[in-house]
């Protein structure tokens, strides 16, 4: 994905669905959905556990959320993003991002066979800085 169609993406882009988004504000996935919730995203944790992370609704999977969503932000482990990028077709999400670090074929295939964009192996946060910041 070129720099323009990053920066299209991250601008029309409202909400923002972290899926695997800890509540421990010392990881890297807390700390990415805070800097997108203060940047004006809404962001919806997808986590098996809690209630609420970041003052949001926890949804423990990406069909429970009843409502749009923009971006599927992944924080998973790459051999655990094919269902995730299943998930996110099925919800109509616009996007599948894989965070610094992850990239898969699969998952990558399904989404663009589907229509979404996809960006593999860049930080949402990094990438908003450079682009927006």
């Amino acid at each position: 994905m070129t720099d323009e169609m990053m920066r299209e993406l991250l601008e029309q882009s409202h909400t923002v669905a972290v899926v695997g988004l800890s509540p421990k504000p010392d990881r890297a996935s807390y700390q990415v959905a805070q800097y997108l919730q203060n940047h004006g995203y809404r962001i919806v944790p997808v986590y098996p556990r809690e209630e609420t992370i970041l003052g949001e609704r926890v949804y423990a999977r990406l069909e429970d959320i009843p409502f749009p969503v923009d971006v599927v932000d992944v924080f998973r482990k790459a051999e655990d993003t094919p269902p995730v990028a299943e998930s996110a077709v099925r919800i109509g999400a616009k996007a599948l991002w894989l965070q610094l670090g992850i990239a898969n074929e699969v998952a990558r295939s399904i989404a663009e066979a589907a229509g979404l964009a996809v960006v593999e192996d860049h930080c949402i946060k990094i990438e908003h800085q450079r682009l927006l910041g």
